[in-house]
């Protein structure tokens, strides 16, 4: 069968498997509706009404459309108007009925009883929540300046409530989406093109003619335009590349697969830039137009040859070779993407880097079938008044001395927020506002941010559903699922611009609120109204688009306007500008040595595993999102529990096979829950994999209570990069208990 078809059946099969679910009635059965669900909808209109809004199950915010059939939602399909969902939603996006009617969800604010982490609340009413944090917030400024409170965030949803923490004077506004993910990526990019990759990445896969994969998980990483894109490369006969400790979706469709040692891709990536420059198989045209540096670069990599890179990556030379002459073949149209979760090791700044040196001397970057250069609609900002200047710089980097490339245009970092709270160095911590992020699982080391959270006179945590952080909030927030509120306008940086709408679908079912009005009626009680001068969220979303010439009548009708398309690549009369010292793409970065860091990008071994023990790497699922869907009936039907990956012959000498359940313990002696066996041979010997996000230990969710193990649990030891400060996490190691 012919492997892209299988992809594409794929993602139809299980769009359309949800929305059979629902259109037989079947949603009801996974998902009992609420009573408060079943009295509004009495209220509700008859028939079928569609009605646009974004998705929220992952970052990819992909058009959609949501059904509502007699009052209740039915089902979920994508916009066939948005460029970034193409009319087809991933298994997650059309799951999102199960977000709705998840018996579990958070439906009236609370406020801590007992000690922290015990699950004990009581029930308040909205004003009394406010009015028990704006008093803390109120006497955390007095005592300490209102840079002592933090306020962590994942998604667009948090951006009012950013605006807010601004508002009371906190620098320190952070996400573990640089630190944690994406980081070391973005700055190892703009540290040799002067840009970034961006969010959605500005990959042009459809019209690559190659493309490598470097731990990226397309298939299972469900990226819902880079998995069409990448079905459609694939099905137009393209060249596909992937190296990875464990044979994936993505390595199945692969022209050359390297099984990779872990912790070795610097190796691998200089030998093959050696091999590509001595047989000088580079776009020496772009690199002479564009490049600085280069002589110098030629001369550092000069010793890094495929025969070294062998010992270390276990990779053999010819097929390093025969893979660098692959890339070559198709350049400029070759792209060696640039992953999204970058965190793995410690030195992942430069390993970004190099990804990013292999495009230039492809000619990649700016150029069609390579990384092109998105555009945006010009949509003013709201006309807030001006924020006060904090007195204290960000807590995380003082004078940006100690992480000298995470400055200006990224957010606090998360684990130097986490340390000055328990430290209080170089100032106190003492207050911590969260919004759509689960610390427990986004950050390595359970127990320091437990250790934090002792040390904090105040932690709100706004969710939808009672994760693990919230087991230790003060105070919890119900917040509307994204299905029944408005959130800021998304206007996009992509292939063509476009502003997109989310608008409420139905109504919350008990005391859940939106963002807006949450951080609003917050700002009333911390005498910061002023900043909010909009009475509802329409008349801001009304004046921000008037002032753009466009209309939210239009965009509540079609969820979607799309601008004029612009040149995305060098060829088509986009300017070759790069923002680096030099104006060009540096091959040899003066700046890094400057700091007393390398140049170019070199290697150094890591600690392998100990007798007996192997390294635990982790990965996506395609239909979870991180750790907040598992409790998702729709989804956890299809997966419920993740699997432990273990190569078959270390498994039959550890007298284990498929389907039996196993527990890890890892090298500082935390145990797992019970995790099922995957007994394969397409996992390296070295190492054990499992998806991300499960085993949860909140008893407040029903569903997804230890199903499956923890990887986070697992993740006690992590390296900070020296460059900007992120959590190289897959430096672990663990030992399998029968």
């Amino acid at each position: 069968m012919n492997k892209t078809v299988s992809r594409r059946k794929f993602l139809k099969i299980s769009g359309a498997t949800i929305g059979l679910l629902a259109a037989s009635g079947t949603v009801g059965s996974l998902v009992k509706k609420t009573n408060a669900f079943t009295e509004k909808k009495k209220g509700g209109v008859n028939g079928i009404q569609k009605i646009p809004t974004f998705c929220d199950l992952c970052f990819w915010k992909c058009g959609a459309i949501a059904y509502i059939k007699d009052g209740e939602l039915w089902k979920l399909e994508g916009n066939p108007e948005d460029p970034l969902s193409n009319g087809r939603l991933c298994p997650r996006g059309t799951g999102g009925v199960g977000a709705m009617y998840d018996p579990d969800r958070l439906k009236a604010p609370l406020i801590r009883k007992s000690e922290r982490g015990k699950e004990q609340w009581v029930e308040v009413t909205w004003d009394e929540a406010f009015t028990y944090i704006a008093d803390k917030m109120n006497k955390i400024k007095a005592d300490y300046g209102p840079e002592a409170m933090a306020y962590f965030v994942h998604g667009i949803g948090g951006n009012f409530i950013k605006h807010l923490m601004k508002a009371y004077g906190t620098p320190n506004i952070t996400a573990p989406s640089f630190a944690q993910c994406r980081g070391p990526r973005d700055i190892g990019f703009r540290l040799t093109f002067g840009e970034d990759v961006g969010s959605p990445e500005r990959t042009d896969i459809k019209n690559s003619k190659c493309l490598v994969l470097i731990g990226s998980h397309l298939g299972e990483n469900m990226h819902n335009t880079q998995v069409q894109e990448f079905a459609e490369m694939n099905d137009n006969g393209g060249s596909i590349i992937v190296v990875d400790p464990r044979f994936s979706v993505a390595a199945g469709k692969a022209k050359y697969y390297l099984p990779i040692k872990p912790g070795t891709d610097i190796a691998l990536l200089l030998a093959w830039m050696k091999v590509i420059v001595d047989e000088n198989l580079y776009d020496k045209e772009y690199v002479d137009k564009y490049g600085f540096g280069f002589e110098q670069f030629k001369a550092e990599i000069s010793q890094y040859t495929p025969e070294w890179a062998y010992a270390e990556t276990g990779i053999e030379p010819e097929l390093i070779r025969a893979s660098a002459r692959e890339m070559a073949k198709y350049r400029p149209a070759t792209l060696i993407h640039s992953g999204r979760h970058t965190t793995w090791y410690g030195d992942d700044t430069q390993r970004s880097r190099a990804i990013a040196l292999l495009n230039a001397l492809m000619g990649s970057w700016g150029r069609k079938g390579g990384y092109f250069y998105p555009a945006m609609m010009s949509v003013p900002g709201y006309p807030y008044p001006p924020y006060p200047k904090p007195e204290k710089g960000k807590v995380d980097n003082p004078g940006n001395t100690i992480y000298p490339f995470a400055t200006e245009g990224h957010d606090t970092i998360t684990n130097g927020v986490r340390e000055a709270t328990i430290t209080g160095k170089p100032y106190p911590i003492k207050g911590w506002f969260t919004y759509g992020t689960n610390l427990m699982y986004a950050m390595p080391n359970q127990d320091e941010t437990i250790k934090a959270i002792q040390n904090l006179d105040l932690l709100v945590v706004t969710d939808v559903l009672p994760s693990e952080l919230a087991g230790w909030a003060d105070v919890v927030l119900p917040e509307s699922v994204y299905l029944e509120r408005y959130d800021d306008l998304n206007v996009e940086l992509f292939r063509e611009p476009f502003t997109a709408l989310r608008q409420p679908v139905l109504d919350s079912p008990n005391e859940q609120k939106p963002n807006w009005w949450i951080a609003k009626k917050l700002a009333d009680k911390l005498g910061l109204g002023h900043f909010f001068p909009w009475n509802d969220i329409e008349e801001y979303l009304s004046k921000r688009l008037t002032a753009a010439g466009l209309s939210l009548d239009e965009l509540k009708k079609k969820g979607i306007i799309r601008g004029e398309k612009k040149p995305v690549y060098f060829e088509e009369g986009v300017p070759a500008e790069f923002n680096t010292p030099s104006k060009k793409i540096e091959f040899y970065s003066l700046q890094l040595a400057e700091k007393g860091h390398d140049p170019v990008p070199k290697y150094t071994k890591h600690q392998e595993p100990p007798s007996g023990s192997f390294r635990l790497i982790f990965g996506r699922s395609p239909v979870h999102t991180f750790s907040k869907t598992q409790n998702n009936r729709i989804l956890a039907d299809m997966s419920d529990e993740n699997e432990l990956w273990i190569n078959h012959n270390a498994a039959m000498r550890l007298g284990i096979k498929s389907g039996d359940y196993v527990r890890l313990k890892n090298q500082d002696g935390v145990v797992s829950n019970k995790v099922k066996v995957k007994a394969t041979e397409r996992i390296r010997h070295d190492c054990v994999y499992m998806t991300h996000g499960f085993g949860h230990n909140s008893k407040m969710l029903k569903q997804a209570f230890l199903k499956g193990a923890s990887d986070s649990q697992m993740i006690t030891k992590y390296k900070i990069d020296p460059l900007m400060g992120g959590t190289g996490m897959n430096i672990n190691f663990v030992t399998i208990e029968v």
